[in-house]
């Protein structure tokens, strides 16, 4: 899967916590200015490294049981899971290479950039 997935709370188990593969779980708002920023970012890290973990969307907006299940308080806020758990997380704009440092730590391999 090589771009990122729009999920629920109704998919989030499946999607995110039964994923064999890390997944990066973006909390965004469609009023989000910052969110909108770094859509693209991700969209490129998803597409270079699909193979390896999954991008996965969640509008706040529509389910914010997710959002205070993990404690977001700000968005964007990027969560990183890995075996069904949380492992890391960044909150606001980052670079694409602090985001993909933080898929590497889960992964062990080196991403693309």
């Amino acid at each position: 899967m090589n771009e990122p997935i729009n999920i629920n709370e109704a998919s989030f188990e499946k999607a995110v916590l039964q994923s064999p593969l890390p997944v990066l779980v973006d909390f965004w708002a469609p009023w989000c200015g910052p969110c909108k920023m770094i859509a693209p970012v991700l969209d490129e890290i998803a597409k270079e490294n699909g193979e390896r973990f999954r991008v996965a969307n969640v509008n706040i907006d529509d389910d914010p049981a997710l959002m205070q299940r993990y404690h977001v308080r700000g968005v964007p806020a990027l969560l990183f899971f890995q075996g069904g758990e949380l492992r890391d997380q960044i909150v606001g704009v980052a670079a694409k290479k602090a985001i993909v440092e933080k898929l590497e730590a889960l992964t062990g391999k080196t991403a693309s950039a």
